[in-house]
């Protein structure tokens, strides 16, 4: 089989997974939306996180270009990604009882905020607590996730729930367990992964529903620009400086 053929099978797996979200989860990402559009308009803040390569879609709507300036990366240290060695302490990280707890003890997030959570699987201890624990101060969380592992496999949190379990609005990615998309008979294992590209698809379609939404209510929606482009900079310290006290990457 030659390469040309499996990259096209990649392509036709991305966009079969992405048009199923489009046609599945449109209430879900429009009342996701318009939740972080209700948190912008009544002054809250509005955070992100993700572990592994969750982390990822997580980081691809903080500080960005066309995106909501208000989104804030809630970092947990050792699992943003693999700048940790070993790679496989990340893992380890997100099965540990309790971490989730002290980093939202010690996090600006408070009642009247809102935090997206993406987890693959929804089954490990860090999202499961943190979801559990953020809606107990009075957090509005969003969840991210495959749910097929909540029906295929067993959750790793004490309570034996998943992320799905604690959340006011929950996306379906859609992804089948394990992630890799391909299979074929000359390869031992299945491989290329879809979830970073319809996890972060998803997450983009949140962001431009809550724009639509502020726009809508007569609130200019707090979007930065490219600093690449003319007037770029300066379009950028304008909206930092508007909404300073709920940006928090900056500071």
């Amino acid at each position: 089989m030659s390469d040309g053929k499996l990259a096209d099978q990649f392509f036709d797996a991305a966009i079969d997974l992405l048009q199923r979200v489009r046609d599945e989860e449109t209430e879900s990402i429009t009342a996701a939306g318009t939740l972080l559009a209700d948190t912008v308009a009544d002054g809250g803040r509005l955070f992100a996180f993700g572990a592994g390569h969750s982390s990822l879609a997580a980081q691809d709507v903080v500080y960005r270009a066309g995106g909501l300036a208000l989104m804030n990366l809630l970092a947990v240290p050792g699992v943003v990604g693999v700048d940790v060695m070993p790679a496989t302490l990340g893992s380890a990280l997100e099965r540990v009882d309790g971490l989730a707890t002290a980093v939202l003890d010690s996090s600006p997030l408070r009642s009247g905020d809102a935090l997206v959570i993406i987890s693959l699987s929804g089954r490990n201890a860090l999202p499961v607590e943190m979801a559990m624990s953020a809606r107990t101060l009075g957090v509005k969380v969003i969840g991210v996730t495959s749910v097929a592992y909540a029906t295929e496999t067993r959750s790793r949190h004490t309570s034996g729930t998943y992320l799905r379990d604690h959340c006011d609005i929950v996306l379906d990615s859609k992804i089948a367990i394990g992630d890799a998309t391909l299979t074929v008979d000359t390869i031992p294992a299945p491989f290329a992964p879809a979830s970073t590209v319809v996890t972060s698809a998803i997450l983009q379609a949140v962001m431009a529903t809550a724009a639509g939404a502020l726009a809508e209510r007569g609130i200019e929606p707090p979007l930065l620009r490219s600093g690449n482009v003319d007037g770029g900079h300066d379009w950028n310290s304008r909206v930092m400086q508007e909404y300073g006290d709920r940006i928090f990457y900056q500071q």
